[in-house]
């Protein structure tokens, strides 16, 4: 049985997958603060899911911040180590099945990737992220989990805090339509309640993510954008990026299993090296 495992060691999550005949199968995340012990869980997990021995995997390439923190092939299986960068690019145009596209890993932060049949190229990125959603939810409304922070979004109001075209000029402006974004928080009242402020910060996350995506694809000549990583799990998002794809004729593409797309990609990738 010849199977390939990506695993993408982040900070505090580490996400596993396999490959198999080309296709993807068993995407897992295990949480635990020290990358060692989450890989070794989280491959463990997967073994056992899965019903495999250790003789039934080919190799294993790993991937992301914490990859470093492991120096030795994992139970004495040939193990190598991906650049997170090429692991984005590839597991981004696998998934979403395109030839080339700008791939946008939503993170802590976020990064920008060009990628297309000649290869992956990081292009840049953006202190913007899901630490900037935590960070403001935590000090604005003493949110501090994801899942709260959506949640008390849901009957936000953002005429209570963003400043629209339509507030500062009645004149139609051709590349504008009036209900854009003129200034995130730019109104914001007195009287806006926690669920305003709540969609307030997810809609200047993503507002921004969108625009830095929307310069880089027209930089490098593409209308295609893939979305990966955790974020794509925010439901304001998809209303979010859809006001950009109409506004600036590019295609958001959120392709299944797109929190998983890193280590999709490091199955698919040459190793910088093998441990």
């Amino acid at each position: 049985m010849s199977i390939i495992i990506g695993i993408d060691i982040g900070g505090s999550t580490t996400k596993i997958v396999g490959l198999r005949e080309r296709k993807i199968f068993s995407p897992m995340l295990v949480k635990a603060n020290d990358p060692v012990a989450s890989i070794y869980g989280a491959f463990g997990k997967f073994l056992n899911a899965n019903k495999l021995k250790l003789a039934d995997i080919q190799r294993i390439m790993i991937t992301g911040v914490g990859s470093s923190h492991i120096t030795e092939p994992l139970y004495g299986i040939p193990t190598g180590r991906v650049d997170e960068f090429h692991a984005i690019g590839k597991g981004g145009l696998f998934l979403s099945e395109l030839s080339r596209a700008i791939v946008v890993s939503m993170g802590t932060g976020t990064a920008f990737i060009i990628a297309d049949e000649n290869g992956e190229e990081h292009i840049g990125g953006t202190g913007i992220g899901g630490g900037t959603l935590l960070g403001l939810s935590n000090k604005m409304l003493n949110i501090r989990h994801f899942d709260d922070l959506i949640e008390m979004a849901k009957d936000g109001d953002l005429s209570n805090i963003d400043l629209n075209i339509a507030d500062i000029t009645k004149d139609r402006l051709e590349t504008l339509p009036p209900e854009i974004t003129a200034s995130n928080f730019g109104k914001i009242s007195d009287l806006a309640t926690k669920a305003d402020i709540a969609l307030g910060i997810i809609n200047l996350v993503f507002q921004t993510i969108g625009m830095f995506a929307v310069f880089a694809s027209r930089i490098h000549k593409t209308n295609d954008i893939v979305l990966t990583g955790n974020l794509t799990h925010v439901p304001q998002a998809h209303e979010i990026f859809d006001t950009l794809h109409k506004l600036h004729k590019v295609n958001y593409h959120m392709p299944n299993n797109a929190e998983f797309s890193t280590a999709v990609g490091a199955t698919l990738s040459l190793p910088k090296y093998m441990l």
